[in-house]
């Protein structure tokens, strides 16, 4: 077994820790990570191992860092976000160094889950636009409906610097999705200038 096939098994087991579960029964991460490497393989046709491995990793283990942990404000909000990029890229360097993945490749896969370089690193956009796209097809109706009572324009809002992080083919993938109407209208007023 090659050194990628190894790291695919580690980051597989890591994920199937999880406690949640997919409609399906399977560890969430684990479904999870198979819908980041399937939208990372269509935004990005040449992706490479380290690459797909990568996306494999975007959620890794964070059911181990629950929301509320941290302050449930905003500043709570991104001060667990920016504690996951850390702990998840660390983790990801470390289970592909125990697979056998060389070091170079090792340290660019944990750049790109710690979300650094969005916009200039293409990798840490491919994983961003991924998770976008993971998101809008698979998760958004469920974190609209946890949250009815924000108004419209919150809603916008949020989709509008969601926006903004994607490439423009991502943002043309997202705006060809089958989503419902309601779910649909938020996404194109949002993609508005």
């Amino acid at each position: 077994m090659d050194s990628y096939a190894r790291a695919r098994e580690l980051i597989d087991a890591a994920h199937s820790a999880d406690p949640g579960k997919a409609a399906d029964g399977r560890p969430a991460e684990l479904a999870y990570a198979e819908r980041m490497e399937k939208w990372v393989a269509r935004i990005v046709p040449e992706a490479g191992p380290v690459l797909r491995l990568a996306a494999r990793c975007q959620h890794l283990e964070r059911w181990s860092v629950p929301r509320g942990s941290f302050p449930m404000d905003r500043p709570g909000y991104l001060a667990w976000r920016q504690s996951l990029y850390v702990k998840q890229a660390a983790r990801a360097r470390q289970l592909l160094l125990a697979a056998g993945v060389r070091e170079g490749e090792a340290a660019e896969a944990a750049t790109w889950v710690s979300k650094k370089g969005l916009r200039t690193n293409a990798g840490t956009q491919a994983l961003e636009d991924a998770a976008v796209l993971v998101f809008l097809e698979s998760e958004i109706e469920a974190f609209a409906a946890q949250h009815a009572e924000y108004p419209r324009e919150k809603f916008v809002d949020i989709l509008r610097k969601t926006w903004r992080k994607m490439s423009p083919r991502a943002q043309e993938i997202a705006l060809g999705l089958g989503l419902p109407a309601p779910i649909a209208d938020l996404v194109r007023e949002a993609a508005q200038p």
